[in-house]
């Protein structure tokens, strides 16, 4: 998944003690604030020290680990040396290719080379970017053990070893392979370990491969059951090329009345916002680059109901009361179980209905039963809603509308047209064609694109897909009469 680093200002991330080219680059990714295990863990690994932390998948421990040894391997400048420098082994191809992605990004503007290893990609390929030299490595245990054994991989001048996800490793029946990666690399490394629980067997592989480590544990809130929202929590599994065309799909078919969508960086709120705003949505994006005037402006109109969704930040949306919030919707994974429970609490205000989504990646779902556990509540994992279930919401849509405008009467001038059409035809065959001919022009623009459901075996793939496709014209939102309208 895509780690949360720490923002630039001065009060957050510039106080960490990283390079300013580090913090320029993090800042310049839209990030806003570091979150808990940046805070603790940062300066303890730029003074040197070995670390054991303790967080979670969507912590931001890939920032935590990656930035400073980013600022470690620049301080110290070029080596003759082709052999790696760092190494960080994590326990899936689709983490090691996250991991890369994200250093990569965070290394941009410097010379530091990064190279995934893990197995299902050409061995080749791998052999040929090693012998071009690599300073930093993401590796799988697996493929990099080949690489050892072949002799195409050189962990003779480490200065710095990273084991992410520690407890995935094990339960996958790593721990030989990483004592054997272990035993080639040097005494005088640095080494930081990370996993979801501090278990008997984590402490093992600690004492035997760190030296007198730093402990760094984020700790869960405690929530009393009165702090925890009543809400129907759901989360569809998409991989992320597809989180677009999901949230789309999901915005039809719910069709909130009023939404906040959280995003991680100011930089995906304003591409999501302009992407929903050019599919017929009403969308306004909060997040801390704005000046103050921008934020009450856009708070004006969401508090007034003329901007049905907004797209935001967690600081951005701090201390936001507004009442009348329908849907929370989880763009992005939040950091922590705890910005979970306090996002989705601004939905179900004052004993009223509220509905909370996430869109979360396959490697996700671990963080989901965190979730559940904190809460002590079930989250439905659901397939995304198809065209035919689109559909079906629409002709519902119709039926309310007519039955409203039923109710509703005024419709006398419109007796002639039906009195001369019945004399022909049956009632109810009138009737129907006409609930058909609305019908039919609520369907106009349904989406054709295929969403593949659960597709928890897809890696991820470099950007993400920015374009939605036609936005379905929807029944009528919740708060709004009449048939449904073509959105264009």
């Amino acid at each position: 998944m895509k780690e949360q680093p720490p923002t630039g200002d001065a009060e957050g991330f510039g106080a960490l003690g990283l390079q300013p080219s580090l913090v320029a680059a993090v800042t310049a990714l839209g990030y806003e604030e570091p979150t808990p295990i940046q805070r603790e863990a940062i300066p303890l690994l730029l003074e040197g020290r070995d670390l054991v932390g303790q967080a979670g998948t969507g912590t931001g421990k890939t920032a935590a680990f990656t930035l400073p040894i980013l600022d470690r391997l620049a301080r110290a400048g070029s080596t003759k040396t082709r052999a790696a420098r760092a190494l960080v082994l994590v326990p899936t191809r689709e983490l090691a290719m996250q991991v890369a992605e994200a250093t990569h990004k965070y290394a941009r503007g410097s010379r530091l080379t990064v190279v995934p290893l893990y197995g299902g990609a050409p061995m080749d390929q791998q052999i040929r970017a090693l012998s071009r030299g690599a300073d930093i490595i993401v590796a799988t245990p697996g493929r990099a053990l080949d690489h050892l054994r072949r002799r195409t991989l050189d962990l003779g001048a480490l200065e710095v070893l990273v084991l992410d996800e520690a407890d995935e490793m094990l339960d996958m029946g790593f721990a030989e392979d990483i004592d054997a990666i272990v035993a080639a690399t040097p005494r005088t490394r640095q080494t930081a370990l990370f996993a979801a629980t501090l278990a008997p067997r984590i402490a093992a592989i600690a004492g035997r491969h760190l030296r007198n480590p730093a402990r760094v544990t984020i700790a869960r809130e405690k929530l009393s059951t009165g702090k925890l929202p009543r809400v129907r929590q759901v989360a569809y599994l998409v991989a992320r090329p597809h989180k677009n065309a999901a949230l789309g799909r999901v915005l039809d078919f719910e069709g909130p009345k009023s939404a906040i969508v959280f995003c991680r960086t100011r930089i995906e709120v304003d591409e999501l916002t302009e992407i929903l705003r050019a599919h017929g949505y009403g969308a306004q994006a909060l997040h801390g680059g704005m000046v103050q005037k921008q934020r009450d402006r856009v708070m004006q109109l969401f508090r007034s109901e003329k901007a049905e969704i907004l797209v935001a930040t967690d600081v951005a949306a701090r201390g936001l009361d507004i009442r009348h919030v329908s849907h929370v919707i989880n763009y992005d994974v939040p950091t922590s179980p705890e910005v979970y429970v306090h996002r989705i609490g601004r939905t179900g205000r004052i004993g009223g209905e509220g509905v909370a989504i996430t869109l979360a990646g396959p490697r996700e779902h671990r963080f989901l039963r965190s979730v559940e556990g904190l809460t002590r509540q079930k989250i439905e994992i659901l397939n995304l809603p198809s065209v035919d279930d689109l559909r079906a919401r629409r002709l519902e849509a119709t039926r309310e509308a007519v039955r409203a405008q039923l109710e509703a009467g005024g419709f006398e001038q419109l007796r002639g047209v039906v009195e001369s059409l019945v004399q022909d035809f049956d009632a109810l065959d009138v009737a129907a064609a006409a609930i058909h001919l609305v019908h039919e022009a609520s369907e106009k623009g349904l989406p054709q694109e295929a969403i593949p459901a659960r597709a928890a075996s897809e890696a991820p793939v470099e950007g993400r897909q920015r374009t939605f496709g036609p936005r379905p014209s929807g029944g009528p939102r919740r708060g709004q009469s009449g048939p449904p309208r073509p959105r264009y």
